[in-house]
C-alpha cells in the first residue's frame, strides 16, 4: 500500500481511531515554522494542502464511518502541540472526533509504544518516528491480540479525554 492510512480509510466500514502519543511531529516542517512566526488560519483560509485530507474525512463520515482521534500530551504543552490544538478545528469541522488527554492522566493506562490508528476493530497501522518526531515507517497488523490492545487502549483513553472543544492548552 502507497498510503495505507488513506486505503483503509477508503475502505472503513464503521469505525477509524487514531492515537498520538507525542508532543512533537516533524519539527521542521514549513507550516509548523510558519505557524511559530505568526501565521494562523481560519476555516476561511487553510491553505491547499488541507483540503485532500478533508475532502477524505468528509467522505468517510458521510458513508457513516465514526472518525475519532485523540491526543496524549504534556502540560505544559510543546509549542507543535499547541500548533496542532490551533489547527484542530479544521479536522473537527471534517467531521473528526477529537479530544486531548494530559499525559498525567494516562500513567495508569496500558497503551503500545506508538502512535496508530485503528481500523474497524481489525487492522492497526503502527507509525513510527524517530527522536526529532520525523517519521520512520509503518507497521501495519491484523495480529489480533495487537488488534485487541489497540482497542481497549483508544477505548480508555478515549472515556477520560477532554472535547476539542473543551480543551485548553497548559
Amino acid at each position: 500500500m502507497k498510503y495505507p492510512v488513506r486505503e483503509l480509510l477508503a475502505r472503513a466500514q464503521h469505525s477509524a481511531v487514531h492515537l498520538e502519543m507525542r508532543d512533537s511531529y516533524t519539527p521542521d516542517d514549513a507550516e509548523f515554522l510558519k505557524w511559530l512566526d505568526g501565521t494562523r488560519y481560519t476555516p476561511e483560509t487553510l491553505p491547499e494542502w488541507w483540503w485532500p485530507w478533508h475532502e477524505i474525512v468528509t467522505e468517510v463520515v458521510g458513508r457513516g464511518v465514526v472518525l475519532r482521534r485523540v491526543r496524549v500530551v504534556s502540560e505544559p504543552v510543546s509549542d507543535y502541540i499547541r500548533y496542532e490544538h490551533d489547527l484542530t478545528f479544521a479536522n473537527v469541522s471534517a467531521g473528526e472526533q477529537v479530544r486531548w488527554l494530559p499525559r498525567r492522566a494516562a500513567s495508569a493506562m496500558a497503551l503500545p509504544g506508538n502512535d496508530f490508528w485503528l481500523f474497524d476493530d481489525s487492522t492497526v497501522i503502527f507509525n513510527h518516528f524517530n527522536g526529532r518526531g520525523e517519521p520512520t515507517d509503518k507497521e501495519i497488523t491484523t495480529d489480533p491480540s495487537v488488534v485487541s490492545l489497540c482497542r481497549s487502549a483508544f477505548a480508555t483513553v478515549w472515556e477520560h479525554a477532554t472535547p476539542h472543544g473543551e480543551y485548553k492548552p497548559e
